[in-house]
Formats: structure tokens, sequence, C-alpha cells
């Protein structure tokens, strides 16, 4: 064996080993303890894939690469969602889909590049270059990636005032990973992201900045046991305002800074070099611009969007259909049953898609479907109340518009019976039909339904549903139950056992039928260029039309292109209505724009991240739209 060759097949033995011990040595648990040290990779093995990460012993869901080049070089690609959730990385704008340019306590004239990977599911970046520069340890074992960074200090926490806002600044020794996080609202809400009408502002709501360093008690102190206020004061002072840092306290290493957050205002966070700082801002428009291609055809922007005095900030995804790797599906929580809701993020990992934005409305008891949803030519979930729905195919076409679906049940001696809804969790006085999609069972929804089994075309039984949420049906393969509310269970005695049946089924408008994928939410908002919002010819509540609320929408552009987008909260207030959200769309360059689910259930997803929010605040949604890439 040549002496080169010699040299790095040792190379190849001792580094892992080496590094292994150094591992076990650094960090306060073990994670290896009576396992043999992982094997070297080779060319013929040369990849190596997780989905998990350890970042200074913690264990946290992240997707992670390790790949050995013919030269023997072992490259570690991580996600980008994770650099930047976990890490606290900025990904910068750029046009090149092949590298990313990133800031993380570095010059902000000259970023950091990082080259790219792109899978079905995430896009990755090689994190060499940040590892090298800021002293981290990286080793694989198994499903888990194990970081290690050096532990930095705290040396100060300054507070001042910026003409944006209050800002705060951590001064540290050395980078060190970040993290931010908003939190829930102190008091139970229906919807946090919502505001009815003219409400009283809403409270202040907390925010969390946690970085890996440990800060000297002498600055904890002040932040530890704030004084309480005797209660003669307590209501003289309730107009003050909360102080903006509320307690800084040290937990297992890190430093955690608490604060309270005004309505209105957000927090943005960044970092500089030179010296190592962590920048604090509470400002009314933290919102970023970006623009940034991911791969040919997928593009993240987000920037503010005027709305007569208005601005809005909205993240968003632009999309070509038409181009060959990329396409659109529907989504739903559970393939087994149509009950169920979940994270977009846990839906979007699960069909393994590389974006994703919420879709239509659930009923949140139930968590069942109040919409349509048609996949792949197969109806999952049929519409309801003439609502606005977008329907494609896979070649790049779009339908936008109100829809119905009627179905119709033509018995053996010609009766014909309509059939108004389909897998649905809305009530309805009529007959509803459920297949097999909805479940193994269909357990009653309504008092005093009756309910009729159908297999291979013929009624085979007949029995009354008695109270709701009792006594579950089981639903035929080979068929489906008929459910009969309110004066339709007159028509049980022209369906008797033995009956044969058949359904025929149509769309208005009838352009829907030509498409073999359809989400329905509403209110349509644009159609044709022309803002066409009808939210009580939809049947949405007063209540809902005068909400102010953080929204989701979906449109095609002029170039045939579409975009899934996130609208937040203006500056010091609420989010937009309905009509700012169609006017906001209509400017955004929109043929034709839908309204999605809106409040906590928007939600943006992209390569294992939410774009547009702090994953706690995002509620459990029952569907979406997904993204899927082919990148061979």
């Amino acid at each position: 064996m040549p002496i080169f060759s010699r040299l790095t097949y040792l190379y190849r033995i001792l580094l892992p080993a080496f590094s292994l011990v150094w591992w076990l040595t650094v960090t306060d648990k073990i994670y290896a303890q009576n396992q043999p040290p992982l094997p070297p990779p080779s060319v013929k093995q040369s990849s190596s894939a997780g989905n998990q990460l350890s970042l200074n012993g913690r264990i946290v869901p992240g997707a992670w690469v390790q790949q050995v080049t013919t030269r023997g070089k072992l490259t570690t690609y991580v996600s980008d969602g994770m650099l930047r959730q976990l890490m606290g990385v900025d990904l910068l704008s750029t046009t090149n889909p092949a590298s990313q340019p990133v800031q993380w306590f570095s010059s902000t004239t000259k970023p950091v590049i990082l080259g790219t990977k792109l899978s079905e599911s995430y896009r990755y970046l090689d994190i060499a270059e940040l590892a090298k520069t800021a002293g981290w340890q990286i080793q694989a074992n198994g499903q888990t990636l194990m970081i290690a960074t050096p532990t930095a200090k705290v040396l100060d926490i300054r507070q001042g005032k910026q003409s944006s806002g209050d800002r705060l600044v951590v001064d540290l020794d050395r980078p060190t990973p970040w993290q931010v996080r908003q939190e829930l609202p102190r008091k139970r809400v229906v919807d946090a992201d919502a505001v009815a009408g003219a409400a009283n502002t809403p409270p202040n709501r907390d925010w969390t900045i946690t970085l890996d360093g440990i800060a000297a008690p002498s600055l904890l102190q002040p932040y530890t046991n704030p004084t309480a206020t005797p209660s003669n004061l307590r209501k003289q002072l309730t107009s003050a305002p909360e102080p903006l840092l509320q307690k800084v306290e040290v937990v297992k290493n890190q430093t955690i800074l608490r604060l309270s957050v005004p309505f209105g205002q957000s927090v943005r966070v960044s970092t500089i070099d030179n010296p190592n700082r962590l920048v604090i801002d509470v400002r009314p428009d933290a919102l970023v611009e970006k623009d940034i291609t991911l791969t040919t055809g997928l593009r993240w922007r987000q920037r503010f969007v005027n709305v007569g005095t208005a601005r809005f900030p909205v993240v968003w995804l632009e999309i070509n259909p038409r181009a060959a790797h990329i396409s659109l599906k529907p989504m739903w929580t559970n393939q087994q049953t149509l009950s169920g809701t979940a994270p977009l993020i846990q839906t979007a990992q699960n069909y393994a898609a590389i974006a994703a934005i919420n879709g239509g409305y659930f009923n949140r008891n139930n968590r069942l479907p109040l919409g349509a949803i048609r996949r792949d030519n197969q109806w999952i979930s049929g519409p309801i109340l003439n609502r606005g729905a977008i329907a494609w195919n896979d070649t790049g076409a779009f339908y936008v518009g109100r829809l119905t679906l009627t179905e119709t049940l033509v018995t053996s001696n010609n009766q014909r019976l309509p059939v108004i809804l389909f897998n649905s969790g809305y009530i309805q006085n009529g007959i509803a039909r459920y297949t097999s999609i909805w479940g193994t069972t269909y357990t009653p929804l309504s008092d005093n339904e009756t309910i009729i089994t159908i297999q291979n075309n013929q009624v085979t039984n007949q029995l009354a549903g008695g109270k709701a949420g009792a006594n579950p049906v089981p639903i035929p393969q080979n068929g489906y139950l008929l459910v009969l509310r309110g004066n339709a269970i007159n028509n049980a005695s022209q369906l008797p056992t033995g009956t044969t049946v058949q359904i025929t089924s149509t769309t208005t408008p009838t352009e829907f039928s030509r498409y073999p994928h359809i989400i329905a939410a509403g209110p349509l908002l644009v159609q044709n260029r022309q803002i066409v919002l009808d939210a009580k010819a939809e049947k949405f509540s007063d209540a809902f039309i005068r909400e102010r609320a953080v929204r989701s929408s979906i449109c095609t552009t002029t170039a045939g292109n579409l975009i899934i987008a996130a609208v937040h909260s203006r500056p010091g207030g609420p989010g937009p209505t309905l009509a700012e959200q169609a006017q906001l769309m209509q400017t955004m360059g929109c043929v034709n724009a839908l309204n999605l689910d809106g409040g906590s259930s928007t939600s943006l997803y992209l390569s294992g991240q939410l774009l547009d929010r702090s994953p706690n605040t995002a509620a459990r949604v029952h569907n979406g739209i997904g993204i899927f890439l082919d990148p061979k």
C-alpha cells in the first residue's frame, strides 16, 4: 500500500475515535456509553443522515447529512431551518441557489458564504466555515449529530432607547448559539392572532431569548428578584408600561432573558462581531426584508406591503408550478382518518414536503374538516356553503372560484335524492355521505340521525343513530354510509334493504371537475384581478367578518406563478381585515386570490422551519397545501 494511502487510512480510523473521546470528555451527558466507536466513513458508504441534533447536550429535532467526497473529505450539512432557529444564523438575500450568504457574529458587509445541498424535503447548508471559525466540535452518533460549542461568557447586559424602540445589547466574549421565542398569551384566549372589532388593546406578549453562555451573578441580581409593587399602588400604576426586561437567569449553562413586549411590537435579534454582541431590538416594524432563491422555481420573500395608510409584514413563497421538479398536493393530518389536527411542521414532514401553508377550515372541537379537499382526482372531503376554493393540475394550471359539489343518489326505481355533504364535519339538514376515507367508523354528529349502509351499490342496513357522539357505525370498505338529518329522515322509506343505488356528481362551476387537486377555505378575495370579496355570500359570521387577524392566502400571478403568503399584524396594531387582505393580494400582483384559514392557524413552512412565527405560537391545523420537490 502506498505511503499516502496508509496515512489516509490511519487518518480515517483515528480521527473519528479521537473526536468521540473528546466529546465524551467535554459534554456533561454521555450518549454513547457501552457503544463501540462509529465506523469511519468510506467512499462506498458515502453518506449518513439523521433527524435529530444534540447541541451542547440538548436533543432537538433537526435534519442533517454527512457526505464523504471522492478525496475522503467529510462534509457536514445541517438544514437551513435548524441553523436559523437553533443557532441564530441569519440567512441573507441571494439569487444563487448554490450558495447561501449568512451573518452570524460576522461582518455585515462581507457575509460568510455557505454551500447548499437540496433534497426532497430540506435545503442543507455546509457548516464547515462556521464550525471552524467558532470552534464547534462535531460528531455523528447514529441518527444524532452532536455539536459542542465553546462556553461563552456574558460580559454585560445594557438597555437603551433607539428611534425605533427599545434596545438590549448583550456583550459576549465569543460567538455562541442563541434562540428567540415568542411565548403563548398570558391569558387563555380563543385566538391570540385575531382581534374582534374595536376591542381593547391586547396585553403584552412574553418573549424569551436564550443563549449558550453564562452570565455572572452580578448581572443577574437586578433581574432575579424584582421588587413587588405595594397593593395600594397597583391601581395607580396599571397604566404604566411594564419593564421590557423582566428576568435574567442562568439555567444549565444557558442565560435566559425574559421580555415583556407591548402589543403591536415584535423582537428583532441580530449579531455583530468585534466585539461580539447580541442586539435585541423591540420595534413595531421588526420584519427584515429577504429575497432568497432556494432552487429554480422556489423563492422565499418577505417585506412590508402598503395598503392605503397601513403597512403589513408579509412572508411568502413564490413558486413556479410549471417547473418539472416542483409539484403541489393537498395534505391532511392523518391519512387513516379525517379526524385530527397537528402542527403544520409535523404534517409537512410526514408528507416529506419542502414547503407548505395551512389550508382550509375545521371544527376545533371534533377536529373534522369544514371544506373541500380533493387529491389526485379523489374527493377526500366535500365543500360547504359555496365557499371559495382553488383547484390545480400537475402542469401548473389553476382555477379559483366559489365551489359547490352536487351529488345525487339514484335508486333502481329512478328516485333521485340530493346528497348535500360528503365526508364533512359540517352539520346541515339533508343527506350526507361518508366513505372509508372518513375512517373505519362514523359516530353521529347530531341527534336522531338515520344511518343507511350501502355496500356494492346496494342498501344493506338501516339504523337509528341515537344521541350525537355515541354508537359508532362501521363504514364499509366496499361502499359508504348515508346519514339522513332533519326532514331528510323521511327519505329512509325510499331506501329499503336491497335497493340498488348509484351516485352521480357534478361541480358548480363545472371547471372545478377538470382539476385533480382542490382546497377550499374562503372567502374568495380576487378574481381576474378584481376584488370580489363577499364573505356574507359565503355564509361567514359577522364576528368573523369584523375580525382584524393574522391571515394566510394563496394566489396566482400574471406570470403564472403561485404565491402562498402569511400576513401578520401591522406595526403597532392588529392584522388586516378581509377587505385589507384582498387589497394587499391585489397590490402584490395577484390575478386570483383566496383567503385560507387564519389567525393562530396561519403557518408558512419551509425546510423544517416556520418562516413567519415561533412554532409554539402556531395552532394545530387539519390540512394544508404541500410543495414537493424532485431534486434529481
